[in-house]
């Protein structure tokens, strides 16, 4: 019996082995071959300085800069989504090249730990080191590097104080670019020492012509009314618009994308939903109110996007100066009182009481 099993197991490994063998090749040969799924956000981020869209003036003077292969300490200062970490990383990638890019640039970001001891032992350490030769490609390569501080406002004021000694003391070997969100919240003598560039919301045009760029690449089938409706939800964020229409890429498997598609996705209240909260805050019947925002929160709508969204709709009605005045500031004390971690239900009922006050005396 042991004879017979010898004998099955020794005629039988052969052949699994060579199958293995096979298997093993052609799946590392098809996984060479196969290209890495990578997010569109990466995928068409700028290359160069010239991509970077809408923004001249930091353009002009970046290309200006990389012509004379020098640059001065950078502040980039604007709202999200509007190129500012693209346009250093750009400008990086032309200066130093694809192989000296890794070895001369330390980008720190705001998850990463960025307290006063790393500014004095990371950045100290990198910023002292001397840096010298030429690009392989036989292009001149300035004698400094790059440290990107990325979200530097959520740096520590102790922090931001240690980093201004070594900016001035490393200048020779070292610029370094500073990305923020809010400019009051860097420290005046940081803001001294760097040149200011303000990076502006993209406008609609600018939008579209990247989003229809990159949906005729990817073979994307999305309506004008898409298109416009996606500019629109982004609120001048490219990177949220492009997050968006890959999403909605994945949702609709090929078909058209839609107005409906990019409110599912977005996380956008339908406007029949907003006419519904005013129209219950009309008809005086409190009853009628706390079951509409029952009915918002129970399918799932976020209360800071009602805050938000009820917002613009309160601005562009014909009601009296004065009830609108008391209408945004309560929609004012709500956003305040979510972002502190309130309970939705009773702010949102707050709110809503308050919008039919106001109302019942327009009536």
């Amino acid at each position: 019996m042991q004879a017979f099993l010898k004998g099955t197991s020794i005629s039988t490994k052969p052949p699994l082995t060579k199958e293995r063998g096979v298997a093993a090749t052609a799946g590392s040969s098809g996984e060479n071959k196969k290209a890495k799924p990578v997010p569109w956000v990466e995928k068409y981020r700028p290359k160069c300085v010239d991509e970077v869209a809408f923004q001249e003036e930091v353009v002009a003077v970046l290309k200006k800069s990389l012509e004379g292969a020098d640059l001065p300490n950078l502040l980039f200062y604007g709202p999200p989504g509007t190129g500012k970490t693209s346009t250093i990383l750009a400008a990086a990638r032309e200066l130093f090249g694809p192989e000296l890019f890794r070895l001369r640039v330390l980008e720190l970001n705001a998850s990463d730990e960025r307290g006063i001891q790393v500014v004095r032992e990371k950045v100290k350490n990198f910023a002292q080191l001397t840096v010298s030769g030429s690009r392989s490609d036989g292009k001149p390569c300035p004698p400094f590097k790059i440290v990107i501080l990325d979200e530097a406002d959520s740096m520590t004021s102790a922090a931001q104080a240690a980093l201004r000694r070594t900016m001035e003391k490393e200048s020779k070997t070292t610029r370094f670019c500073l990305i923020c969100n809010y400019v009051s919240r860097i420290i005046e003598p940081l803001t001294s020492r760097c040149s200011k560039f303000r990076f502006k919301p993209l406008s609609d045009k600018i939008q579209q012509q990247r989003l229809l760029d990159i949906a005729e690449r990817e073979n994307v089938k999305i309506s004008d009314e898409g298109i416009a409706y996606l500019v629109k939800v982004s609120e001048g964020d490219l990177r949220k618009a492009i997050t968006f229409l890959q999403s909605a890429t994945r949702l609709t498997g090929g078909k058209e994308i839609t107005e409906k598609v990019i409110t599912d996705i977005a996380g956008v209240i339908p406007a029949e939903k907003i006419d519904g909260v005013l129209a219950a805050c009309q008809s005086g019947s409190f009853d009628k109110l706390e079951a509409v925002v029952k009915d918002l929160i129970d399918e799932g709508h976020a209360a800071t996007q009602l805050v938000s969204q009820l917002h613009d709709v309160v601005v562009e009605n014909n009601l009296p100066d004065k009830q609108k005045s008391i209408i945004t500031e309560k929609l004012a004390e709500a956003d305040k009182c979510l972002a502190d971690g309130a309970d939705e239900h009773l702010q949102l009922i707050s709110l809503c009481a308050t919008v039919m006050q106001q109302l019942s005396q327009n009536c």
